[in-house]
This record gives C-alpha cells, structure tokens and sequence, in this order.
C-alpha cells in the first residue's frame, strides 16, 4: 500500500478540528501519514494537534507563524512523504472508506489524480446528489469537463475532494496571501494529468454556512481583490498552453458570474457596493467587442447572451427585466408544468 500524504491546514477551527482529524484516522486505507499544519491558532488547536500526535505515530504536527491556508498548504506540501497527497478542511470531515475508493480507483485506471463529490452540510439538512458513477478521462478531457462546470461533475476548484499524484504537482504551489487559492492550481493540476478518474460518490462532508466561514461572507472586497485576478490569471494561462477554446468557456463562466455578482451587489447593503457595480459595467463595457466570440463557444447559451446584451444597452433596463422574469414569467411557467 502507497503511502498517501493527508494535509490539514488548522487555524482556529478548535470546535471543529477533533471531529476532522478523527475521521481521517479512521481511514479504512491503513497506510497514511496525518500532516496537522498548525497556521499560528490562538485557540486550543495547537495543544489538540499535539495530543493527536501523542495518540496515534501516523500524525505528523507543524506549528508555523500564521501565514494564511496557501502557506500552511504549501508547508505540509513540502514536508510530505507520500506517494499520493490529499487535503482536507480543518471543520469538514471525510467518510470512512474515501481514501480506499479513491486509491483503488487510481491503480486500477493507472490514474494521475481522482477527484469525487461531496455532500453540502448546511444547517437546514444535507445535500447529496451522488450517483455512485465512474468517469474516466484522458489527458486534458477532465480540464475540458471542470471548464464546462456541468452539474453532474462535482470537480469543483477545491483542494480537498481529491487525491493527486505526488510527482503531478512537480513545483507547483498554493499562491501565498491570497484567497480563492484553489482557482489557478487546479486549473494547472488538471493540465498535467495523463488520466483523470471522477467517482460521484459524496465521501467529502462540506460545510457551507458554519459562522465566521470564508464562503458565507457574500460579496466582498476580496471578490476583486482575489477573486477576479485569479479568474483572470486562470484564463491567461489556458492561452499560454494553447487552449484558446477553453478559454474562451471560462471567459464565458466569468460573464454569467460578474452578472450574478452586479444584481447581489446592487441589492445590498454592501458600502462599495456602488464602486464595484460600477466596475463590474465598464469592465463588461471594455469587453463588448469580444462578446460574440465568447458566447459562440462551447456550452454556452444564447439566452446568456441576449441578458448580456440589455445589460450592455442599459443596467436598470436588464434589472427590470430580470424581475419581471423571475417574479411574473417563472412563477407561470413552473405552474404550468405541475
């Protein structure tokens, strides 16, 4: 059995952390070292890391100077000895028998990397839609299905639903001090791969609206400070390797979310919120000569682009239709289909 190299990045997640660490231990795949990167907590994380690593000899604890989650990946990144390498979320955990799954899966389709659902934790219930289906791809057919963002892939940009193979990330690193740290390596990981395997199975428990969470902050500043460079940067490098079309998708993808972040902001209370919806039309604006292009690619909608269109023609115009459409012609049209 080869060894696999679990990463946990840990800063201030103390309720949490006990329920994380003690469902990788309970792994059914016995050969794995637990890497506990301790990011500077100033909780009780540090001392609980430490009883894990007096428990049980496969944990392994790092205690750093708080340098963010891509810095306290990296750090357990370097320090790994496995032959394949995972992450996890310090206030998520894992099913029993992912990591078993997920390396037989690798060995017996001689995969690079395999990535698998996840079930949505949320406060109101839990979310699955697995089906329990194998998928293979070759080469870069996996990057292709993860630009598409088809809903019956869960890839996602997330580090932690899968298992990579040690060698794949070669000298690759998380961006240090950023967020939305996932978008760019991912991006490169799933360039590299000579086969990718997805296994829709939900063995990774997420949990989306915990308080205080990265993702339950809505809109904020770091959207354009982080997020959008990274999107940018992510499609930049697609044209580096050649991948024009899949550029192209993800250009597409980032229209539809800039739309999406334009109608949230405008109807909150956010300070900015006038400056950023500002940006988000003359940044449209600036691309309108290339609109065509764009939404003639793969997997793109027409109706996307007719939206596109009346907001490029008049904001207040595509906000007015989007309410009649969502509160007059929706509500017609569902009732029709019952």
């Amino acid at each position: 059995m080869e060894l696999l190299s679990v990463i946990v990045a840990i800063y201030n997640v103390e309720p949490w952390l006990d329920r994380c660490v003690r469902s990788i231990l309970g792994q059914t795949y016995g050969s794995l070292e637990i890497l506990l990167v301790d990011d500077g907590s100033t909780d009780g994380c540090p001392a609980l890391c430490d009883r894990f690593a007096g428990e049980d000899p496969r944990v392994r604890v790092i205690h750093k100077k708080n340098g963010g989650l891509s810095d306290a990946r990296n750090a357990g990144i370097e320090a790994a000895k496995g032959t394949w390498i995972a992450f996890v979320d310090g206030d998520d955990w894992i099913d029993a028998g992912m990591y078993q799954a997920m390396i037989n899966a690798l060995l017996e389709e001689d995969a690079d990397l395999c990535a698998c659902s996840y079930k949505q934790i949320r406060r109101d219930g839990v979310k699955d839609s697995s089906t329990g289906k194998r998928t293979v791809w070759e080469g870069q057919d996996m990057l292709t299905v993860f630009l598409l963002e088809q809903d019956e892939y869960q890839i996602q940009n997330a580090a932690w639903n899968k298992v990579y193979k040690r060698e794949l990330l070669g000298e690759l690193r998380f961006p240090k001090g950023r967020l939305y740290e996932d978008i760019v390596f991912t991006t490169k990981l799933l360039s590299r791969i000579r086969r990718g395997v997805y296994l829709d199975q939900a063995f990774y428990n997420y949990v989306i609206d915990r308080d205080g969470s990265i993702m339950n902050r809505g809109i904020r500043k770091s959207i354009f400070t982080d997020q959008i460079p990274a999107y940018e940067e992510k499609e930049a490098f697609l044209r580096e390797i050649g991948r024009d079309d899949l550029a192209d998708v993800h250009r597409y993808f980032f229209y539809k979310r800039l739309l999406i972040y334009y109608r949230t902001l405008y109807a909150s209370k956010e300070p900015d919120r006038r400056k950023y919806c500002a940006w988000i039309r003359e940044r449209l604006k600036r691309d309108e000569g290339e609109m065509e292009r764009v939404y003639a690619c793969r997997g793109a909608s027409r109706n996307e682009y007719k939206k596109m269109k009346i907001f490029l023609r008049s904001a207040a115009l595509y906000r007015m239709s989007m309410w009649i459409n969502e509160r007059l012609l929706l509500p017609v049209k569902t009732r029709g289909r019952k």
